[in-house]
C-alpha cells in the first residue's frame, strides 16, 4: 500500500474512534459517593468489583442494585459481598428500579455490548471488564451508542496500571530508545492457568471471541499504549493442536470422568470451597460446568497462536500466546534507532527471578484482591544502547497480588483520586477497548482468510 493512502485511512479510522474516547472521568469527581450497579455475579463481579468495593471503597461506592440470571449465584453474590441492595434477573427493570449513576459489567464477553449500551441509554455511564466486546458489529454498536448519549464508557485494563508496566511505559515516554522500529512480545500460559480456558465457556469463540479477544486484549492494549500508536492491519496464525479433539480421552468434566487417574489436566474443583458455592452448587439453574473437560470434541478456539502487527508509525510487533507452557510468564523486546530494551516477568531461570512461587498458584495470586503488600523482589528492565558493551539495568518492585499491584492502583484512580494528573495515559476508554479488541478480531480474520486484514475492514466511519 502506497504510504499516502494508509496514512490517510490510518487517520479515518483513528478520527472515529477518538469520537469514543472520553477524557479521563469527566463524570466522577473527588469527594463523591456514587450510586452503582453491577450486572454479572460471577468470579470477577463478586471479588474485584464485589466484596472488595464493599469493603474497601464504601465511602466512594453505594451498590444500588446487584444482577445476574443464575438465582443461585445471585443469592451467593449477595452473600458473599456483603452488598445491602436489592437484587434483579432483569436488568431492564434494574435499570429502572434503581437508576444507578454508573453500571459495572462482569458478565460473559458476548453479552458486554448488550448492557454496555442499555445502559447508556438509560443515562448511566459505564465500567466494562475486558474485553470489551467480541466482534467488530457489537464494537460498532457501542461506539456509535456513546456518540449518541454522551456517556462514558471506562475499560478496566489493570496491566497498564502495574509498576513493571508503568515503568516501561516511561522509558519509552522519554524515547530512552530513541524510535521505536520493531517489537517482540511473547506471553506463556502455563499447563494450569492455560488449561483452564478450556474448562470454561472461554473455550468457544462465540462465548468469548476466541483467547485473541479475552485474553488478548491485555496484550494488545499494553502494546498500544507502550508504543503509543495506533494498530493499523494485522497478519495471524493459530491452530488448535493440544486441547479440544486432540485429547486422547474425553468426558463431560472432571468430577464425572472415568479417566481421573490418566488425565493430566484432571481437576478437583471440590478442592476449592469458593468455586464450588459459586459454580458447581447453581449448576441446576442453566448447565454450566467450571470443572468442564479440556479435551470437549467442541472446542473451536485457538490454543497457539502468533501473529504480526503493524502500526501507524511504523512500528512492525511479532507477537505469540501459548496455552500450555511449563511455566507463566512474558517477555518483551523494544528495537530501537539508538538501542533495545528487554524485559520479562516469572521466567523461572531468568537471572533476577528469586525462588518462584509454585506454577500451580501463581494465577490464583494474580487474581487476590484487597491484599497489602510488601514487596521483596524485583523485575529486571535491561536498556542497552547501541555501540556500547555496557548496559543498563532498572529494577521494578516486583507485586505479585492484584494482576501484579495492577488492580489496586486502578481503583484507587478511579474512586479515590479521580482528579488527579494522568501524564502517562493509563485509564482507558473506548476507543482503547476497541484498538485492543480489533486486533484480536483482525486475527481471527486473517486465520480464516488467509490474509493480512486491516483494522479499518472492521470498523466503519
Amino acid at each position: 500500500m502506497q504510504r499516502r493512502k494508509f496514512l490517510r485511512n490510518s487517520a479515518l479510522f483513528t478520527a472515529m474512534l477518538a469520537a469514543g474516547q472520553a477524557s479521563a472521568f469527566t463524570a466522577w469527581k473527588s469527594g463523591t459517593q456514587k450510586r452503582i450497579a453491577l450486572v454479572g455475579a460471577g468470579i470477577r463481579g463478586t471479588t474485584l468489583w464485589g466484596k472488595n468495593l464493599v469493603e474497601n471503597y464504601g465511602k466512594q461506592v453505594r451498590f444500588v442494585g446487584l444482577c445476574d440470571i443464575n438465582p443461585g449465584r445471585l443469592a451467593h453474590g449477595l452473600r458473599y459481598t456483603g452488598m445491602q441492595c436489592p437484587t434483579f434477573d432483569n436488568f431492564d427493570e434494574m435499570m429502572r428500579r434503581t437508576a444507578p449513576e454508573w453500571v459495572i459489567v462482569t458478565t460473559v464477553d458476548n453479552t458486554h455490548h448488550e448492557f454496555i449500551i442499555k445502559a447508556m441509554e438509560a443515562g448511566a455511564n459505564v465500567i466494562t471488564e475486558k474485553p470489551m466486546t467480541t466482534t467488530a458489529d457489537k464494537c460498532q454498536a457501542i461506539l456509535d451508542t456513546q456518540k449518541r448519549t454522551g456517556k462514558e464508557v471506562l475499560v478496566t485494563f489493570n496491566y497498564r496500571h502495574q509498576p513493571h508496566a508503568t515503568a516501561i511505559k516511561q522509558l519509552l515516554h522519554e524515547e530512552r530508545l530513541g524510535r521505536v522500529t520493531s517489537v517482540d512480545f511473547n506471553w506463556y500460559l502455563n499447563v494450569y492457568h492455560g488449561a483452564s480456558y478450556f474448562r470454561r465457556w472461554h473455550g468457544y469463540v462465540e462465548k468469548g471471541g476466541s483467547l485473541w479477544v479475552h485474553k488478548a486484549t491485555h496484550h494488545f492494549d499494553l502494546l498500544n499504549w507502550w508504543i503509543g500508536a495506533d494498530p493499523v492491519e494485522v497478519s495471524a496464525y493459530g491452530a488448535l493442536e493440544h486441547y479440544g479433539k486432540n485429547g486422547p480421552f474425553r468426558s463431560k468434566n472432571c468430577r464425572s470422568c472415568p479417566h481421573k487417574k490418566d488425565c493430566r489436566y484432571y481437576w478437583d474443583i471440590t478442592k476449592q470451597p469458593f468455586l464450588m458455592d459459586l459454580y458447581a452448587k447453581n449448576e441446576k439453574y442453566d448447565g454450566y460446568l467450571r470443572d468442564a473437560c479440556v479435551y470437549r470434541e467442541d472446542i473451536d478456539i485457538w490454543d497457539k497462536m502468533s501473529a504480526q502487527i503493524l502500526y501507524d508509525n511504523g512500528v512492525v510487533v511479532n507477537y505469540s500466546l501459548t496455552t500450555y507452557s511449563p511455566y507463566e510468564g512474558w517477555r518483551v523486546a523494544f528495537n530501537g534507532e539508538n538501542g533495545r530494551l528487554d524485559s520479562w516477568q516469572d521466567i523461572p531461570y531468568q537471572k533476577g527471578e528469586y525462588t518462584p512461587a509454585e506454577q500451580e498458584d501463581l494465577h490464583a495470586a494474580e487474581m487476590a484482591t484487597g491484599r497489602e503488600e510488601i514487596p521483596t523482589e524485583f523485575h529486571e528492565i535491561i536498556v542497552h544502547d547501541n555501540f556500547s558493551p555496557d548496559f543498563e539495568s532498572i529494577k521494578v518492585p516486583k507485586y505479585r497480588y492484584g494482576h501484579g499491584g495492577g488492580d489496586k492502583r486502578m481503583l484507587d484512580y478511579l474512586f479515590v483520586n479521580p482528579d488527579a494528573a494522568d501524564p502517562l495515559g493509563h485509564m482507558a476508554g473506548t476507543r482503547d477497548g476497541a484498538l485492543s479488541i480489533l486486533v484480536g478480531i483482525a486475527a481471527r480474520k486473517s486465520i480464516a482468510e488467509r490474509r493480512a486484514v486491516r483494522l479499518d475492514e472492521l470498523v466503519k466511519v
